[in-house]
């Protein structure tokens, strides 16, 4: 059975033909020993054919689509008219040898060419990588190289700037900078009461809170200075007077020991140092909210801010979190209990870093396991609305919490639950319903433009004509059947008294003309002396025209 190797090089598709393999041997350690040598290898493997890409553009699409497994159009094609025609019905006489096995099986789906990828075949690919170059021809030394280059770092920048879309790697990188500081704030909170206790022991009794010693350290420094005068700005310190007239009294009689002023300017510069660290916690706290609304809001609404970015940083990313199946979120970041428990055949955990949410501690020790899997099920549905949909909205998370607190209540009290589907529905429609708000909110600009060009006309009387020209079509038709009637008798009168009665006629037509314009116009005042000079000139031409027959 003859065997090609499809080769995927920064140029182009290049597809080896692999002959005389007995020569070699099927045996994976003869392959790797003889592809060093090109003598030896050329003989076995050839060029069938080759596919150059048409441009940088080109090869970093065929490059995404290899790595993901898939097969373009082009690599089809190619494959289709290089290699011998598989007959249906019948087993075909050749095979493919790929390096990606997903790519292999999407091939065979498509195409029906058989694939195969073992270690053999990657043997084989690594000898045709390392002489590629001697297979082409015209092909100039370095050129291969900078197309390995370019792609490369085209290759590169196109997933850097996908991660950064995502934003997923400054929650990740937020929530660990915040475990962080809280461990190091912690334990310097601990040097500044150990620091400052020899000279002014009390103080760490009467103040529990580790900002608020650090606060007080900095603005007591040297207790035996400390008097009645500092009460009020103590007090501003602590906020509560009872507790700085404690202080002050426990200065007065204190058992430590005296500090020298060096001393006391070094605890004074720790402790602003642990101020500051504890002022830009807070700072990061609510940048890491801000940005966990932006990302996975819903996510954020259901379990809270930093669990929902502690799970995210676990699994590496928000796609790869909605990818988890709901058990495996639930005992996320419990993995070495997971372990351990099937190595000894014992007790899986129950939970991993779930545990930290609010839901897992008001449940009862009964129903602590109980609940982690449902909020583990609700937390994968919010990950994956938040993942794949592109609106930015809270409906969904905020349902799902709903459910969250049902099923707390149904677990203590026996309140039965509202069923999923129905509240996924109410939450689509809270949705759309805002949507449509979103809508409605645009159209008054619209509709007050319009109203403007209306009204603005209405002073001109062209407005008017413009208004009622609808009705205007109707009555004209009919005047002019009047008029033409009127002309009728009125030659046929001229005809008999021509001389007499032209004069008269004129007026009289005219002054017909006016009064029933009148009453059938009577709202188009302004508009009443055009119609009648028409209509004047008009009579005097059918006379002049009568006279002169």
């Amino acid at each position: 059975m003859a065997l090609y190797i499809l080769y995927e090089s920064a140029s182009g598709y290049g597809l080896l033909l692999a002959h005389g393999l007995d020569e070699i041997g099927q045996n994976t350690e003869a392959v790797r020993s003889s592809v060093t040598d090109l003598n030896r290898f050329g003989k076995v493997v050839k060029l069938a054919a080759f596919s150059p890409f048409d441009s940088a553009l080109d090869a970093l699409n065929q490059c995404n689509a290899v790595s993901e497994g898939q097969m373009t159009a082009e690599l089809r094609n190619f494959l289709e008219l290089t290699l011998p025609k598989v007959k249906e019905g019948k087993k075909p006489k050749f095979s493919l040898g790929v390096a990606e096995p997903k790519l292999g099986s999407h091939i065979y789906e498509v195409t029906k060419i058989p694939c195969q990828s073992n270690e053999f075949v990657l043997e084989l690919l690594r000898g045709v990588r390392m002489h590629f170059d001697k297979f082409i021809e015209n092909l100039k030394p370095g050129d291969l190289e900078k197309a390995q280059l370019g792609l490369g770092h085209s290759y590169s920048r196109a997933k850097v700037k996908f991660n950064v879309n995502r934003v997923d790697n400054m929650v990740i990188q937020a929530i660990f900078l915040l475990d962080t500081l809280d461990k190091d704030i912690n334990s310097f909170s601990m040097r500044v009461r150990e620091w400052y206790s020899w000279h002014f022991p009390e103080l760490a009794k009467i103040v529990n809170d580790n900002y608020l010693y650090a606060k007080v350290a900095k603005y007591v420094e040297d207790k035996s200075q400390l008097s009645e005068d500092k009460l009020d700005g103590l007090t501003d310190v602590v906020g509560d007077e009872d507790k700085a007239k404690e202080i002050i009294e426990a200065a007065k009689a204190s058992m430590g020991q005296d500090l020298s002023p060096i001393d006391l300017i070094n605890v004074k510069q720790f402790a602003l140092r642990v101020m500051d660290l504890a002022e830009y916690r807070k700072k990061l706290y609510e940048y890491l909210v801000a940005k966990m609304n932006d990302i996975a809001p819903n996510l954020a609404a259901l379990i809270g801010e930093v669990v929902g970015a502690r799970l995210i940083s676990h699994a590496g990313s928000l796609t790869n979190l909605a990818k988890c199946p709901s058990s495996t979120l639930q005992i996320l970041g419990a993995e070495k209990a997971l372990f351990r428990a099937l190595k000894t055949r014992g007790n899986t955990p129950k939970y991993g870093l779930i545990f930290h949410s609010s839901f897992i501690g008001r449940a009862s020790t009964r129903n602590k396991g109980r609940m982690a899997r449902y909020l583990a099920n609700k937390c994968s549905i919010a990950s994956r609305i938040d993942c794949f949909l592109e609106k930015n909205t809270t409906s969904f998370g905020e349902k799902l919490r709903e459910q969250v607190e049902e099923r707390l209540d149904f677990y203590d009290k026996g309140v039965a639950p509202r069923k999923n589907i129905d509240v996924m529905k109410s939450a689509i429609e809270t949705v759309q319903s805002k949507d449509t708000e979103m809508d409605v909110d645009e159209p008054p600009t619209k509709k007050s433009k319009k109203k403007k060009s209306t009204v603005e006309p209405e002073d001109e009387p062209t407005a008017i004509v413009n208004g009622d020209a609808t009705e205007e079509p109707k009555t004209e038709k009919k005047k002019k059947k009047k008029e033409k009637r009127k002309l009728e008798e009125e030659a046929e009168h001229e005809k008999i008294e021509p001389a007499e009665n032209a004069d008269g006629l004129n007026g009289f037509n005219a002054g017909d003309g006016t009064a029933k314009k009148k009453k059938k116009k009577s709202k188009d005042k302004n508009m009443e002396d055009l119609p009648v000079r028409s209509e004047g000139k008009k009579k005097k031409k059918k006379l002049r025209s009568e006279d002169d027959e």
